[in-house]
């Protein structure tokens, strides 16, 4: 009886501490305590606060905000990967950057075209992979396809269809890459292009949430409610922050394509 009250001392500053211990992991139990109590006295205090959260969300009322939860990952790594969700949608956060950084500046460049994928009989290849590309002038870009000039009609469709606002010319193995002048109209076209990839970005970062939370489901029956509720809450929560990032980059864009 001593050991076990030895043991349940700390809960009192334990729950008062419970955002601490949440985010930092659960207190070893005092020097003594015999194993199998100790693994009562972590299980306990994990249930409790997790109980806490819980009860905490439904004191609100309606209209008001609710309490962020920061679950620490030691505490649910046999449930889910919360870091492996995290660097999931920290993943598509920098695939649109790259996408941004990529195809939509108002000046078009050599390497502008690099990554424009285009598809031939034998599979789907990079632009640059098939032909050298250079600048001829400000207002005049070339591809070279001499290496592979059976590709050179499929490269110009790729050109064509990337949605950059360029009307490729073929001569004979030579792709001429005219630059349009940026207009206005072309200004506004590629913030809508920016929308577009924020909107397909953001449907890539729900099915990141959606995975999660359809792991996190299967344990229903092995871990207890409020230990579903938090970990869905918290990898919204993680959704949520992705989003309003993605929001941020297509504000910067939009104002810069559009001066």
């Amino acid at each position: 009886m001593a050991l076990a009250l030895r043991c349940l001392r700390p809960l009192p500053s334990l729950l008062h501490r419970s955002s601490f211990a949440m985010t930092r992991g659960l207190p070893q139990a005092p020097r003594g305590c015999p194993a199998l109590l100790l693994e009562g006295c972590r299980q306990c205090v994990q249930q409790m606060l997790l109980s806490r959260q819980l009860a905490t969300k439904k004191a609100k009322g309606k209209g008001q905000s609710q309490a962020k939860v920061n679950i620490s990952a030691a505490l649910v790594e046999d449930i889910i990967n919360l870091e492996e969700t995290s660097e999931d949608m920290q993943a598509v956060i920098e695939a649109l950057k790259e996408d941004f950084s990529r195809n939509l500046s108002v000046r078009t460049s050599p390497g502008a075209l690099d990554h424009i994928t285009v598809v031939t009989k034998d599979g789907k290849f990079p632009l640059n992979q098939l032909g050298q590309i250079s600048q001829k002038s400000p207002q005049l870009m070339i591809v070279n396809m001499t290496s592979f000039p059976e590709s050179t009609a499929a490269a110009a469709k790729a050109i064509r269809e990337s949605g950059m606002n360029l009307n490729p010319e073929v001569d004979g193995t030579v792709i001429r890459v005219p630059i349009p002048k940026v207009t206005r109209e072309h200004r506004e076209s590629l913030a809508k292009l920016a929308k577009q990839s924020t909107n397909k970005s953001k449907e890539a970062l729900r099915k990141v949430r959606s995975k999660s939370i359809t792991q996190v489901k299967k344990f229903k029956s092995k871990v207890s409610e409020d230990t579903i509720w938090l970990l869905e809450k918290q990898i919204q929560q993680m959704a949520d922050q992705a989003a309003t990032e993605m929001d941020k980059l297509l504000a910067a864009k939009t104002k810069e394509l559009l001066g």
